[in-house]
């Protein structure tokens, strides 16, 4: 797969250096023949808000062929994007590539006219400037990144990482995403759910290390019964407490993120066992395959069964 990434004067060598790293370790580590490749606006040498000058940096015409064009990033003025990057990523979408905004990545594509009438995020700092220029756009404060199949958006900065690890997970499966993970040390996965941003500190106190403590419990039981109230007394706290402590903690709600984990293993064994729907829905917590399947669908747009054969259908090797 080839993956052409927006550079321009004035970008940050941490958002142009994130969807290079994640997606060229999917080469290195010989997952698939992903390849990555910048361009600017005119191919000529760009200089980042570092001060640091990147040259070799291809023209547009390096996005022809791309399955996937990226804009990493924005001018921090938010300025409107000018008419041959709205040009190029229409041309690129209507052609079928996948068209991803990362961060205030989010404007230019808005401005290309791919958000019209669908939701989308961005840094929380533009959320007043992107929804004044376009009232049509829906912004969701409360989520890393949305996917709309075509075209995905992410939170600010580091919610970059989980977008790219998300492309990552719904095209090569969650062992693979995983795999990339370790190797760059990062979180493997941070549900698209989650708020980007939490508007108070986080709490320093001895109850988020019960918190971490009922994470990795949970993880190991999602067999079990994880209602709540069992894993508030496996915590040792009040219900309330342990509420108000799992949502600062995490930024999700107990049951929520129950949910997500049981559908991440759900979707490990499709990928990698022989074992039944049937089976697994018991194994991760589900009690039945009908409820396993609702849940799927809901999450995922597709059924188990479906999933499944994707993976089955693979090639196994790159």
């Amino acid at each position: 797969m080839r993956i052409a990434i927006y550079a321009f004067t004035g970008i940050t060598m941490f958002h142009l250096s994130v969807p290079q790293m994640v997606f060229d370790e999917v080469a290195r580590q010989g997952l698939a023949t992903w390849e990555t490749i910048l361009f600017s606006d005119d191919a000529e040498p760009i200089t980042t808000a570092e001060g640091y000058q990147i040259t070799g940096v291809s023209g547009p015409e390096a996005a022809s062929g791309a399955e996937v064009v990226v804009v990493p990033s924005w001018y921090d003025d938010g300025r409107p994007a000018g008419h041959p990057l709205r040009e190029l990523l229409v041309a690129s979408h209507d052609r079928g590539a996948s068209i991803a905004g990362l961060c205030l990545g989010t404007f230019p594509i808005a401005d290309a006219g791919l958000l019209a009438g669908r939701k989308a995020v961005t840094h929380w700092q533009g959320f007043e400037q992107l929804t004044a220029r376009h009232p049509d756009l829906e912004i969701d404060d409360s989520v890393l990144y949305i996917d709309h199949g075509d075209v995905i958006t992410s939170a600010g900065t580091a919610s970059a990482l989980d977008a790219c690890l998300y492309m990552v997970r719904t095209r090569l499966g969650a062992a693979a995403a995983n795999q990339v993970a370790r190797s760059l040390v990062i979180a493997p996965h941070r549900d698209g759910g989650q708020a980007q941003y939490i508007q108070r500190p986080l709490p320093e106190r001895a109850e988020d290390d019960s918190i971490s403590a009922v994470l990795d419990w949970a993880a190991h039981h999602l067999d079990e019964d994880l209602s709540v109230e069992r894993l508030a007394e496996v915590a040792h706290m009040s219900l309330r407490t342990f509420i108000r402590t799992f949502r600062a903690s995490t930024g999700a709600t107990p049951a929520s993120w129950v949910r997500m984990r049981r559908l991440d293993e759900a979707r490990r064994a499709l990928e990698t066992s022989s074992l039944s729907i049937d089976q697994i829905a018991v194994n991760c917590g589900f009690g039945s395959v009908v409820t396993l399947r609702q849940n799927f669908a809901a999450a995922f747009k597709v059924t188990p069964s479906e999933y499944r054969r994707r993976f089955e259908e693979q090639p196994s090797s790159p």
